[in-house]
């Protein structure tokens, strides 16, 4: 800014654009110093505001002018700007003062004689025009911020974004004229949206639909917001809502046939109606889902080019599908044919996301959503959000469910530009969503639309709102529906006469009705029947991988850039990786991953992988990602592989587990031909992200005919580190498993490992395809009976279970076998190899894959072992948490009652583990030793111990 010593020499070196410019500045230096840079910072400190106690007289190419008016109209220019919106017109009900007060004259001490008397080029680089006064920009920027759009960008730091908004609303872009067809066919698209939803109301009686009206408006504001869109370039939109209006937007936005949805009304066959020519596509589950929750996947040519619209499926936990929805255009966005990092276009594709109003501040997803709106593994380009504001959630008032002026305010933390829109004025939403996706095209970066408006009925058409709600409700009733209100507005312009406006809504009733007389009568057939690939399973897979090949690929994994400098002592962990392919080498847990990954891109499979601290791993097992000691610069020697045919992805996630989860779970349902994997730091983080696994990974397949192949990697296993760090919570899993609609393993070697995602690998975009949950270890990532040697991987393909070496080979002696998984596996091993008496009595098998279970290899195991007169089940985690509540009555199943079924492990318990690591070690040692004592043998056959121990 220069030195000077004279405050007043100061405030002269501002006028016109530029004081207007200081005095924002100022504002905002005075509700957050650290919010403007340094220099202007020690300026304020040092003079205060711009002096204007005395009247200056500045000159501007003609006659003086007051500075203190000057000053004061700047201000007051500002000040609408920044708090239009708290005066704007903005609800449909009119049931919210608007704070007009607040840009009155008499208040910045000025009249309209001053400002005629100011050039509005002293105040505005956007006077409305040339030789307008300030008193023309003042009545212009009232109208252009307090009409029924109110505009939110003070919370902005970039200053390129907020004047391009101001430029563009200021200069008109909000106040389009629209041509006589245009408005006509606005009113079209009204009557179409307000009249399907009658139909099904009085067609449908009683029948939850959760119907648009009130936010009718939506449907054309989604149109203009997608042909905006596919104008930048977008080839794939992809639309995430909940149930709200849901119906009317597959019909109207995306074009699902009438009589489709009526079908799902009557529940009668309609897959017979599907469109012939294949532009529209529909999965349908084996057990099926509500008609509020479907999706639907369009192909439609616009623009002269194909362009795939998606509206994604989803329950009722409201803003859930938000993050799936981010993750399916950035699977549409990534190039992914070339080996290193997938290379991301931002222009390919775009997320659109509809949130309730009062599920946007109250659920915790969305603001974990939005925090990976400019991460790098997680950005897309920039999302347009919708709030579909009926001022109401389920029953309760906005007072009762949240703690902010706006429904929105939670995405001025993520600096988003906020538009709140009159869901009562169609033309100013249509042009809203015209300039959000100039915006979008421009900045790639988030922007929200807070469409206002009412919800006509409860919320659902069975409810009544008058019991919860009444003074609401009354307004409500007595105020009319935007299709007649616009329709007044073009009587009353001249564009449409009652007559034409009677015609083009007898013509929509028509086709509503010739709709209906499509769908069979006949109710569609309710068996749940689950296809041939599902019912049977993955079939074996070969997953050995050449010796030669193997080498080869570990010497280039091996190998980084001249100069990289990696840390000496993670260097020296390294190079260990070399000594594994020499005679006695043996594999880790970290490198047999990393060689799998290496196997995989080689035969042309795309890996993505994410969670917190994946670059490193969690126990500093995994560094795929290396970083240079000086520069701190990354590399990856599997973006280098010379055999490498597709491209790998790591990314550290936020510290988020739904959102991120969510994300990968999208990404992989639309990129079926690439290896996603999610791993939690502990696996018990997995509990944040429940909702994720509940109603998308485990039931997607049979609800919505959704595919994925998406695998979870949860660290689980016992070693005395407390209740949060030990479990994964298996059996949580292994409840919510049937109709194989995903793998959960439990694995005890690296071999096995690197084998069951060879498997997955090769198993993504066919029909048996499935979603793996593998319980990885901690203490096992190093321990050397969990390392594999190279003949594993190059001779060896995946085994459900493993029997333990050196036990069980004389089938008449055995009398207990014991049944075990993961960590407790090892833990048996280590204590087999210690044990100076003879266990012939006894032998130890694995199960591996625990769901689907082995049914077949645990038969023939048993099979081998006539004298056998136990089973036993072994395990770390408490007796009603961990596998034997799912695995007792399958064990049972598999001895056909001929032999007795127990129990060794901790007791039924609160806490998954004890938080004492002195009395963790007493449990483990007793488990173990129990588990190998001739003593405790039962004598018993065919009973079940689960009778005798309930503690």
């Amino acid at each position: 800014m220069g030195e000077s010593s004279n405050v007043h020499e100061k405030s002269q070196a501002f006028y016109g654009p530029n004081l207007g410019y200081i005095i924002e500045l100022y504002e905002q230096y005075l509700e957050d110093p650290s919010s403007v840079d340094e220099e202007t910072r020690r300026y304020f400190d040092e003079f205060g505001a711009p002096e204007t106690s005395t009247p200056t007289e500045v000159p501007v190419s003609g006659p003086s002018f007051d500075l203190e008016k000057v000053v004061s109209a700047t201000r007051l220019i500002n000040d609408i700007r920044a708090f239009g919106h708290k005066a704007a017109d903005i609800y449909p009900l009119k049931d919210h003062p608007r704070e007009q007060e607040l840009f009155e004259l008499s208040r910045y001490d000025l009249t309209e004689e001053d400002l005629k008397q100011i050039p509005a080029r002293l105040l505005s680089d956007d006077a409305p025009k040339p030789n307008a006064s300030a008193l023309e920009l003042f009545r212009h920027l009232l109208d252009v911020y307090t009409g029924t759009v109110a505009i939110e960008l003070r919370h902005l730091d970039d200053m390129e974004e907020k004047k391009w908004i101001r430029r563009q609303v200021e200069q008109g872009a909000l106040q389009q004229t629209f041509s006589k067809e245009e408005k006509i066919e606005l009113f079209k698209r009204l009557a179409e949206t307000e009249l399907f939803e009658s139909f099904l109301h009085k067609t449908y009686v009683g029948q939850k639909r959760f119907s648009i009206e009130g936010l009718d408006a939506m449907v054309p504001l989604l149109d203009a917001m997608v042909g905006g869109l596919i104008s930048s370039g977008s080839e794939h939109i992809n639309i995430g809502m909940a149930h709200r209006g849901r119906l009317n937007v597959l019909a109207h936005v995306l074009g699902k046939p009438y009589e489709m949805i009526f079908a799902e009304f009557q529940h009668a066959p309609n897959k017979e109606l599907i469109p012939s020519e294949g532009s529209i596509g529909i999965n349908f589950g084996w057990s099926g889902d509500v008609k509020y929750h479907l999706g639907l996947d369009r192909k439609v040519v616009e623009q002269q080019k194909e362009v795939r619209l998606n509206l994604a499926n989803n329950p009722s936990h409201l803003e859930f599908v938000g993050s799936v929805v981010e993750g399916y255009t950035r699977a549409a966005q990534d190039d992914r044919s070339e080996k290193g990092s997938a290379v991301q276009h931002d222009d390919l594709a775009a997320s659109i996301l509809i949130h309730g109003d009062a599920a946007f501040p109250g659920q915790g997803i969305v603001a974990e959503t939005l925090n990976m709106t400019n991460l790098t593994g997680y950005r897309t380009g920039g999302t347009v959000h919708v709030i579909a504001n009926n001022t109401i959630g389920f029953t309760t008032d906005p007072n009762d469910s949240r703690s902010t002026r706006y429904a929105s305010d939670i995405a001025k933390g993520y600096e988003i530009p906020v538009f709140h829109v009159n869901a009562d004025d169609p033309e100013a939403c249509v042009a809203v969503a015209k300039l959000i996706s100039e915006y979008r095209a421009k900045f790639h970066k988030d922007i929200l639309v807070d469409l206002i408006g009412y919800r006509r009925y409860g919320h659902n058409e069975m409810d009544e709102p008058m019991n919860t709600n009444p003074v609401l409700y009354k307004a409500i009733k007595g105020h009319q529906s935007v299709r007649h209100v616009y329709a007044a507005r073009l009587e009353e312009e001249g564009v449409m006469t009652k007559d034409e406006k009677a015609q083009i809504e007898q013509k929509i009733e028509q086709a509503l009705k010739a709709a209906r007389d499509l769908v069979p009568s006949e109710e569609e057939d309710a068996d749940i029947v689950l296809p041939d690939a599902v019912h049977k399973g993955f079939p074996k897979v070969d997953t050995s991988v050449e010796r030669e090949f193997l080498t080869q690929l570990n010497e280039e994994l091996l190998n980084w850039p001249e100069g990289f400098g990696v840390f000496h002592k993670l260097q020296k962990v390294l190079d260990r990786r070399r000594d594994a392919f020499s005679e006695g080498g043996k594999i880790d847990w970290g490198h047999a991953e990393t060689l799998a990954f290496a196997s995989i891109l080689s035969d042309g499979t795309p890996v993505r992988l994410s969670g917190q601290d994946s670059e490193r791993g969690t126990f500093a097992q995994r560094n795929i990602m290396l970083n240079d000691v000086e520069s701190g610069k990354k590399f990856s020697p599997l973006h280098e592989l010379s055999t490498a045919k597709a491209s790998f992805s790591v990314y550290n996630s936020p510290l988020s587990e739904g959102s991120v989860l969510g994300f990968e779970y999208g990404y992989n349902v639309f990129a079926q031909d690439t290896l996603v994997l999610w791993e939690a730091q502990y696996g018990d983080f997995a509990n944040s992200a429940q909702v994720m696994f509940d109603q998308f990974i485990s039931a997607g397949r049979a609800k919505w005919g959704q595919k994925s192949g998406l695998v979870m990697l949860l660290p689980h296993g016992y070693e005395g580190q407390g209740p949060e760090h030990s479990s994964a919570r298996m059996e949580r899993y292994l409840t919510l498993a049937g109709e194989k609609n995903w793998t959960v393993a439990n694995l005890s070697s690296a071999a096995q490992y690197f084998h069951i995602l060879r498997r997955q690998a090769e198993m993504l975009g066919k029909e048996e395809i499935r979603p793996m949950i593998i319980m990885t270890p901690k203490s096992l990532l190093r321990h050397p009976l969990a390392t594999s040697p190279v003949e594993a991987f190059t001779e060896e393909s995946f085994k459900p279970i493993v029997e333990q070496p050196g036990l069980g080979e004389n089938t008449e002696k055995v009398e207990r076998l014991v049944f075990c998984t993961g960590k407790m596996a090892i833990d048996l091993a280590e204590a087999v190899g210690k044990s100076e008496e003879s266990l012939d009595f006894l032998h130890i098998v694995r199960v591996e894959e625990i769901y689907p279970f082995p049914v077949r290899e645990i038969r023939d195991v048993i099979s081998r072992y006539p004298n056998a007169r136990e089973i036993v089940w072994v395990q770390e985690e408490p007796k009603n948490m961990g596998a034997w509540t799912y695995i007792e009555p399958r064990l049972e199943a598999v001895t056909t009652n001929r032999l007795d079924v127990r129990y060794i492990g901790r007791r039924r318990r609160s806490s998954p583990a004890e938080g004492n690591p002195t009395a963790h070690k007493q449990e483990q040692a007793r488990i173990i030793r129990e588990a190998l004592s001739r003593d405790v043998v039962s004598s018993g056959a065919g009973t079940s111990t689960y009778q005798k121990d309930r503690k």
